[in-house]
């Protein structure tokens, strides 16, 4: 999720930048291939290890810049034996980064990139090999479909045609291309403005998600969500306000049952990725009575983690969505707990399986790599 500040910095920035792209692991690692970090002189956006490669990193990023041409570089650390490392070591895999120096194409197509996430544009970053370095092209995923919800973009016809047959350009002996997915800041529509939803905010904000809170008591939104969007009207109209899209996540939770089955029943036709309702199951069953429930309906709301007071609660809130993203809305089973056997807050949903991570990237070593061996 640090795509979004790493764009907005080079838009705003216009020193010198080296882009480092996690694209190969073998083993354990702390991220997945499509990981990028943002190295400059004050500083670093995002992180690719535990903190096991940063620093290495860091100190090739002012020879990157001065040559002006990518490298890839490769950490080996498969072997328990190698101490080389020191104690920091979290990785215990091999570990394939490219460095970019963030000039010329890259940086002309970086600085787009933030106010095209803003407008709403999924977009893809292409690079292919050449002789001296990639060259680069920036495509909108023009994939509409929202069935799946894979991270994993489907490409339009002309980036299929850059790309050729599979993720691969070339023979396996050679580097040949690979591609980063810039996907607009998921938006989370809180419909209640309590107190108990200030960590929710504070956290959904934190793990990169957008935040509208609407509200038809202008008291609830005062000065508690400073990061959010804050929509004040009647629990008439605000669902037509916020504009609730299919790729929303919308929880409900102004503890009012008639207003919480007014939001629901809004909703539940606009078909977003998620729905999540707080209260216990008794008032579940209550609020949905009558109502057929979509898979998309979390009720209660939160994986079972035993939580209590309002941080805990955010916790198990956040986790479950950032578990519906990551995996996949198909691959979920339907969220709504049996009244049987309740108990509060949170409900006894199985564990779902996770799924892969938001960035793709893929790409066959050749010419430019570089191995490290510790």
């Amino acid at each position: 999720m640090n795509t979004h500040e790493i764009a907005m910095h080079i838009q705003t920035h216009k020193a010198p930048a080296v882009l480092a792209t996690l694209i190969e692991v073998e083993g354990h690692s702390y991220r997945k291939p499509g990981a990028v970090m943002l190295f400059f002189e004050e500083g670093t956006i995002g992180s690719l290890s535990p903190g096991c490669l940063e620093s290495d990193l860091q100190l090739r990023t002012s020879e990157i810049w001065e040559r002006g041409l990518p490298e890839i570089v490769e950490y080996n650390m498969l072997s328990p034996d190698d101490l080389s490392w020191g104690e920091t070591v979290g990785c215990g895999g091999k570990i394939k980064v490219v460095l970019e120096p963030v000039q010329g194409k890259l940086n002309e197509l970086l600085v787009q990139v933030s106010d095209r996430l803003a407008a709403g544009e999924r977009l893809v970053l292409f690079r292919e090999v050449v002789e001296r370095g990639f060259t680069y092209k920036l495509e909108q995923d023009i994939d509409t479909s929202l069935s799946q919800n894979k991270q994993q973009p489907k490409l339009s016809h002309s980036a299929k045609e850059s790309m050729a047959a599979g993720r691969f350009m070339a023979a396996p002996a050679e580097l040949t291309a690979f591609h980063t997915s810039f996907v607009p800041k998921p938006r989370l529509v809180i419909f209640g403005g309590g107190r108990d939803v200030v960590p929710i905010a504070e956290l959904a904000n934190k793990v990169g998600f957008r935040i509208v809170v609407a509200d038809w008591r202008e008291g609830s939104l005062q000065n508690e969500f400073p990061r959010a969007e804050r929509i004040i009207c009647s629990s008439t109209e605000v669902v037509q306000r916020v504009g609730v899209a299919q790729r929303d996540y919308v929880l409900i939770c102004s503890h009012q049952l008639g207003r919480d089955r007014q939001f629901l029943e809004s909703v539940i036709p606009l078909a977003p990725l998620y729905i999540g309702v707080i209260g216990s199951k008794a008032r579940i069953a209550l609020l949905l009575e009558g109502l057929e429930a979509p898979p998309s309906l979390h009720a209660p709301v939160g994986l079972p983690i035993g939580g209590e007071g309002p941080e805990e609660i955010a916790v198990s809130i956040i986790a479950e969505i950032i578990q519906i993203r990551r995996a996949g809305l198909r691959e979920l089973p339907k969220g709504v707990d049996s009244i049987e056997g309740s108990r509060n807050i949170f409900g006894s949903r199985a564990e779902q399986a996770d799924g892969r991570g938001q960035g793709f990237a893929e790409i066959i070593t050749g010419g430019l790599a570089r191995e490290r061996r510790a």
